[in-house]
């Protein structure tokens, strides 16, 4: 039977439904509250998250932007990193989870600065110095891309994690024995990538937010 390219991911199993499995991982490995004794993994979270603190402070001042975003940086890192391995599924390779992701931050982050700085972020919508000819278009430009915030985030995510997978399964299939010598480095090469990819896009996708956060007066 001959199945699509993209059949690698479909999160439908013959037992249950896989996406959920998924995304409920992270809520059940990040707590660590309930041990008598800390172990040398909450020991190495702790650092992540009091070195990722002092990154996000460079980007916003607001406190609590810097709470969400490595509360989102942790599920977006742990959700990438156990879609790694076999016979599991990659939740944000898909638009429906990444948008969902994405939109609800922008929303609350346009609607918050919109309704309590109105004037202020009139003013962002016009870089100083701009010659008066260009003023319209300045305008026109920095609304738009005010509005495609969230596309971009969730496009960028999905189409990173996507691309990486597919090449892995085109490979995968590859499994005759003659070739095997030649596709087994080029494997082992390409998981290492994607696991840098998975790294990278989380950080970059916490980043931004905190970044778009710094608007807010």
């Amino acid at each position: 039977m001959m199945t699509s390219l993209f059949s690698s991911f479909d999160p439908s199993t013959s037992i249950s439904q896989l996406n959920w499995i998924m995304l409920m991982t992270p809520m059940i490995i990040i707590p660590m509250k309930f041990w008598t004794k800390k172990s040398r993994l909450s020991f190495m979270m702790k650092n992540m998250e009091k070195n990722m603190s002092l990154e996000m402070w460079n980007n916003t001042k607001h406190k609590e932007m810097i709470l969400i975003s490595i509360s989102m940086l942790m599920l977006i890192l742990t959700n990438n990193m156990i879609s790694l391995l076999p016979y599991t599924f990659t939740p944000t390779s898909h638009p429906s989870i990444s948008i969902s992701l994405a939109l609800p931050m922008w929303m609350a982050l346009t609607i918050y600065s919109w309704t309590k700085y109105t004037k202020k972020m009139f003013i962002h919508l016009l870089p100083s110095g701009t010659p008066s000819p260009i003023m319209p278009m300045m305008i026109i430009i920095e609304t738009t891309g005010n509005i495609i915030r969230p596309i971009s985030l969730s496009i960028r995510l999905t189409a990173n994690m996507i691309a990486g997978h597919l090449l892995m399964t085109l490979l995968g299939n590859m499994n005759q024995l003659e070739k095997m010598i030649l596709i087994m480095p080029i494997q082992i090469m390409l998981m290492m990538f994607e696991t840098a990819v998975s790294i990278i896009q989380a950080y970059v996708f916490s980043t931004l937010i905190s970044l778009y956060s710094s608007e807010i007066p």
